[in-house]
C-alpha cells in the first residue's frame, strides 16, 4: 500500500511511537483530566449567561451611561409582577410596596421603583441593579422567596435574569435527556452494527467521556475570565459526543482492517495512525479553522459561542493521536475480534458495491438528479428571515414565564425588554434646559403617537446631564416590529425632533441592542464564509494532493449548508412537522443559527469528505484506474461514513428533542445538514462528479506541490490497472 508522504505522516507515525511507549501515562494523565474535567462541568452553570451587548455600538453606550449614571444594568433588572383578585386599597398597595422593598434589599445594588397598574388586576414594578447577568441570575430565587405580598396578591419574578435562572435547570434536562434517551443508545445501536458485538465497542464511549469532560474542564476554567453562552454546556456534550465517536469509530474500523494483515498490534496501530488518523486531523483541523474564524466576530456572544466549539475539535484531536494510540494497544487484538462471528468482509455484490458501479456507469444521471435534490433543498433559504433572540421560544410554565405572559397580556410585550432613549447633554444640568426640553417633549409626541408605543416613562439622573426615556413596546425584542421601530427612532424620530447643538441621543436597551447585534454580526459574516473558503483549499490540498479536488469539497459544502439553511424554513416558519416532531413554529430563525452553523458544519462535513477521498487516493496511488480508485473508495467507506452519519444525527437529535427553541433550529440544521452530506453529496455527488472529472481529480503540478510540501501528482503516470 501507498503510505502518505506528506509530512504530517512521519510526525503522526513518531507521536504514536511515543504515546505507544508511554501508554500507561498518557492513559492516566486523560483519566485525570476525566476526573478533574467531569468536577468542574458541575459548577459550571451559574458561570454562563446569553448576552447580546455589541460593544462600540449606540445600544452599548447607552447601556454604559444607564449603568454608571442611572444605576440601571438592563441585563441585571428584575420585573416583579403580582396577580389581584380585586383593585387594592391603598394601604395594602402602601403595604405591597414595603414588601417589594423589603425583598429588593436582600439583593446586592438593587432597588425598587413604585407599583405600578398594569391593568385591573395586574400590577408591576421595576427593580434595577448593576449586577451581570450572570450574577444577577443567581438572586432571582433569592428575591422571589422574600417577596411577602398581603393576602391574596400573587408575585412572579420575570426579566431577563429570572427566566435565565428558571431555563439553567431546564438546559440541563433537555440535555441529559437528549444524550441518555436519544444519543448514546443511537450510537450504541450503530457502533455494534459496525462493529460487532465485540469489547472494542466500548473504545468510543471511553474516548467520548474523556474528551467531554476534558473540554468541560477547559470550558469552566475560561467562563471565570470571559463571559460564555448558557448554550455553551450543550454544545459541547452533544457536539464532543459526536466527534468523539466519529473519529474514534474511523479509527477502530480502520484498525481492525490493519489487524488482518498478520502484523504486530503496534504496528497495525501505527500504520492506523498514519491513514485514518492522518484523516481525523485533517477534518478536525476544518472544525477548527471554521470555528477560530468565530473569534473574529466582533459580537461577544457569537465569539463566546466559538471558544466553545473551538475547545471540542482540538480536545478531540489531542485526544485521537495521544489517547485511540493507547486505547488500542490495550484492547489489542483480543479486544478488537468479534464475539461469535468472524470479521465481516467486503461483499462483491453488496449494496456499496452495487451502489458504486451504478454510479461509474452513469456518473452524470446520477450528478444531475442529485444536485437538483440539493437546490430544491436550498431554495426556501432565499426566505429565511432572522431574529436576535425571543422569549417566546422557551416552555411557557416556567414561574418566571408565567409572570411575563401576564404584563404581555396587559401592558405590551417590549415590557421584558424595552426600548431606553439616553439624553446626553454634555454638561451637568444641561437635561433640563429649555432647549433640550422642548426636544424631549417634541420627541415624546412623536413616540405617543407612534403605533408601536404602548407606554412611556421619562427619567432624569441627579446631576441632570443625562435624561432617559423607557419606551415599552407592543411586540417583543427581537419582532420585526421592534426592530423597525429602532430604525425609526434612529432615522427619523430623534433627528427631527431637533435636540440642540451638542446634545447627543442615542437608542438602547433589548430592541436597540438586537439590532445591534444582527447588523454587526452580519456585517462581519461574509468575511469569515471567505476566510474559511480561502483557508480551507490549502488544507484540503495538501490533505487530497489535488488541485481540483479540494474545490469540489468547497462547493459541495455550500451546497449542504444552504440546504440547512433551506431546511430550516420549511420546518420553523413553515411549520412542515411543527406537530409530529413538537417543533416551535416562527417566523424568524434565531440570528447566530446560521452563522455558527456554516462555521460549524462547514468543518462537520469535511471528516467525510477527507476520509472517502483519501481512501480512494490511496486506491489510485496503488494503481487503479480513476473510475475503480473512486468505486474502491465508495466501497470501502460507504458503510462506516454512514454510521458516523447516523450517529452524529442521533446526537444533534438531542438538541431537536429539547424545549428550547434555539436548540431546535440549531439541531435540526445539523442533522438535516449532516444526513444530506452523508447520503447525497458523499455516497452520490463526490464519486459521479469525481468519476465526470476523470483522472484530473488526482492532478497536482509540481509547482504547486512544492509550494505545498507534498509529491506531485501529475495526470501522465505509470500504467494503470484495475481491480
Amino acid at each position: 500500500m501507498h503510505q502518505p508522504t506528506v509530512v504530517v505522516a512521519p510526525l503522526l507515525a513518531r507521536i504514536t511511537r511515543c504515546a505507544l511507549r508511554f501508554r500507561r501515562t498518557v492513559l492516566l494523565v486523560w483519566l485525570v483530566l476525566l476526573i478533574v474535567g467531569g468536577f468542574a462541568s458541575t459548577r459550571l452553570s451559574p458561570l454562563l449567561s446569553n448576552t447580546f451587548g455589541v460593544p462600540g455600538t449606540d445600544s452599548a453606550r447607552a447601556a454604559t451611561i444607564l449603568a454608571g449614571h442611572f444605576g440601571d444594568r438592563s441585563d441585571g433588572e428584575y420585573l416583579l409582577v403580582f396577580t389581584t383578585p380585586r383593585p387594592l386599597a391603598p394601604p395594602s398597595l402602601a403595604h405591597l410596596q414595603a414588601a417589594v422593598d423589603r425583598a429588593v434589599s436582600r439583593v446586592p445594588s438593587a432597588h425598587a421603583g413604585p407599583v405600578q397598574a398594569a391593568g385591573p388586576h395586574v400590577l408591576y414594578d421595576t427593580v434595577v441593579s448593576q449586577l451581570d447577568l450572570a450574577r444577577a441570575k443567581t438572586y432571582s430565587a433569592l428575591l422571589s422567596r422574600a417577596l411577602r405580598p398581603p393576602a391574596g396578591v400573587r408575585a412572579y419574578v420575570t426579566g431577563q435574569a429570572a427566566i435565565q435562572h428558571d431555563l439553567d435547570p431546564v438546559f440541563r434536562s433537555d440535555l441529559r435527556r437528549g444524550e441518555f434517551a436519544i444519543a448514546f443508545p443511537a450510537a450504541l445501536v450503530a457502533l455494534l452494527l459496525v462493529l460487532g458485538l465485540s469489547a472494542i465497542v466500548t473504545l468510543p464511549l471511553l474516548f467520548a467521556g474523556a474528551t467531554i469532560a476534558t473540554t468541560l474542564g477547559l470550558v469552566f476554567a475560561i467562563a471565570h475570565t470571559t463571559a460564555l453562552a448558557t448554550y455553551v454546556t450543550n454544545l459541547v456534550e452533544l457536539i464532543g459526543l459526536a466527534l468523539a465517536i466519529d473519529y474514534s469509530l474511523l479509527v477502530v474500523y480502520r484498525f481492525r482492517e490493519e489487524l488482518e494483515r498478520g502484523d504486530a498490534v503496534e504496528e497495525a496501530v501505527v500504520r492506523t495512525m498514519i491513514t485514518a488518523g492522518r484523516s481525523v486531523v485533517f477534518s478536525g483541523a476544518t472544525v477548527t479553522l471554521g470555528l477560530a474564524l468565530l473569534l473574529f466576530i466582533p459580537v461577544p456572544f457569537v465569539r463566546s459561542l466559538g471558544i466553545g466549539g473551538l475547545l471540542i475539535p482540538l480536545v478531540s484531536v489531542a485526544a485521537a493521536i495521544t489517547l485511540l494510540p493507547a486505547l488500542l494497544s490495550v484492547y489489542g487484538r483480543r479486544g478488537s475480534a468479534r464475539i461469535r462471528r468472524a470479521p465481516r468482509r467486503r461483499s462483491a455484490s453488496g449494496f456499496w458495491h452495487r451502489l458504486a458501479h451504478a454510479i461509474m456507469r452513469r456518473p452524470v444521471l446520477f450528478l444531475a438528479g442529485g444536485s437538483a435534490v440539493l437546490l430544491l433543498a436550498a431554495a426556501p433559504a432565499f426566505a429565511l428571515r432572522l431574529t436576535p433572540g425571543s422569549a417566546d421560544g422557551v416552555p411557557r410554565a416556567l414561574p418566571s414565564v408565567v409572570g411575563f405572559d401576564l404584563l404581555r397580556g396587559t401592558l405590551g410585550a417590549g415590557a421584558l425588554s424595552p426600548t431606553q432613549l439616553v439624553i446626553d447633554s454634555g454638561r451637568r444640568g444641561g437635561a433640563a434646559s429649555p432647549a433640550v426640553r422642548a426636544a424631549i417633549t417634541r420627541l415624546t409626541i412623536r413616540l405617543r403617537a407612534d403605533p408601536e408605543v404602548v407606554a412611556l416613562e421619562p427619567l432624569l439622573e441627579p446631576t441632570r446631564r443625562y435624561a432617559e426615556l423607557v419606551v415599552i413596546g407592543r411586540h417583543e425584542y427581537g419582532r420585526q416590529p421592534a426592530q423597525r421601530f429602532v430604525e425609526r427612532l434612529r432615522t427619523a424620530l430623534v433627528p427631527r425632533s431637533r435636540f440642540p447643538r451638542g446634545t447627543r441621543v442615542v437608542v438602547g436597551g433589548g430592541p436597540a441592542q438586537g439590532v445591534d447585534f444582527l447588523q454587526r454580526s452580519y456585517h462581519a459574516f461574509p468575511w469569515l464564509v471567505l476566510a474559511v473558503l480561502a483557508l480551507t483549499y490549502p488544507l484540503l490540498l495538501r490533505a487530497f494532493r489535488s488541485l481540483l479536488l479540494p474545490l469540489k469539497a468547497v462547493l459541495l459544502n455550500l451546497l449542504s449548508v444552504s440546504a440547512s439553511y433551506g431546511m430550516l424554513v420549511v420546518f420553523f416558519r413553515w411549520g412542515l412537522g411543527a406537530r409530529a416532531f413538537d417543533l416551535y413554529r416562527f417566523d424568524q430563525i434565531e440570528g447566530w443559527i446560521p452563522i455558527f452553523l456554516f462555521a460549524l458544519l462547514f468543518g462537520l462535513s469535511m471528516d467525510y469528505e477527507v476520509f472517502l477521498v483519501t481512501r480512494m487516493r490511496e486506491s489510485w496511488d496503488a494503481g487503479l484506474d480513476n473510475a475503480h480508485a473512486v468505486a474502491d473508495g465508495l466501497e470501502r467507506t460507504g458503510r462506516i461514513v454512514t454510521a458516523a452519519a447516523i450517529i452524529m444525527v442521533a446526537a444533534f437529535s438531542g438538541f431537536v428533542d429539547g424545549r428550547i427553541a434555539g436548540l431546535q433550529e440549531f439541531g435540526l440544521g445539523l442533522a438535516v445538514a449532516i444526513l444530506v452530506d452523508a447520503t447525497i453529496v458523499r455516497a452520490v455527488l463526490v464519486p459521479s462528479l469525481m468519476a465526470v472529472l476523470g483522472r484530473w481529480n488526482w492532478w497536482l503540478p509540481a509547482r504547486v506541490a512544492r509550494f505545498a510540501h507534498v509529491e506531485p501528482s501529475p495526470l501522465t503516470r505509470r500504467p494503470v490497472r484495475s481491480c
